[in-house]
């Protein structure tokens, strides 16, 4: 009996190892091939951008420029950014065939050192894009040096 249980959980274990190997196949070749035909659909402007480094807690943000290159009418279903820091700003649409749009992405400043960003930008017809920025955030110094005035008198003091 215990060589029967053991038997059946072993094969009980390999098909549900078997069921998840194959199931995120066949979602990652759907994605491939949705992803691959956005070009004749979206001619996406700046899908990479860098800010280049920016002082801490200051916002910036850049304009992601998008053309409707298709013979239908298009809608953004959602712009799912990956934290609050990034605040994406953009219209449902629908947006003509040759009519450009925009996706404004925000970002809030509030990183020292490197950072980079992924904001998804899906489409009514099943379309995604990533789009991703980076850049590196730095800190101001709290006491910057006194300016030369002060130094002058400081030296004609005798200090």
């Amino acid at each position: 009996m215990k060589k029967f249980t053991f038997a059946f959980s072993c094969l009980l274990l390999s098909v549900f190892a078997n069921a998840q190997s194959t199931t995120p196949q066949a979602t990652t070749g759907t994605a491939t091939a949705a992803t691959a035909d956005i070009s004749k659909v979206l001619d996406i402007k700046e899908a990479v951008h860098n800010f280049g480094k920016i002082p801490y807690g200051k916002p910036a943000e850049f304009d992601v420029v998008i053309k409707n290159v298709s013979s239908d009418s298009i809608r953004i279903d959602n712009v799912k950014a990956g934290c609050g820091c990034t605040t994406p700003k953009w219209q449902p649409g629908p947006y003509a065939p040759g009519e450009t749009f925009k996706v404004t992405m925000g970002f809030n400043g509030y990183t020292e050192g490197p950072f980079e960003k992924l904001v998804d930008i899906i489409f009514s017809n099943g379309m995604s894009k990533q789009v991703k920025f980076f850049g590196e955030g730095y800190k101001v110094a709290e006491n910057p040096a006194p300016a030369n005035g002060a130094v002058q008198k400081m030296k004609n003091s005798g200090k």
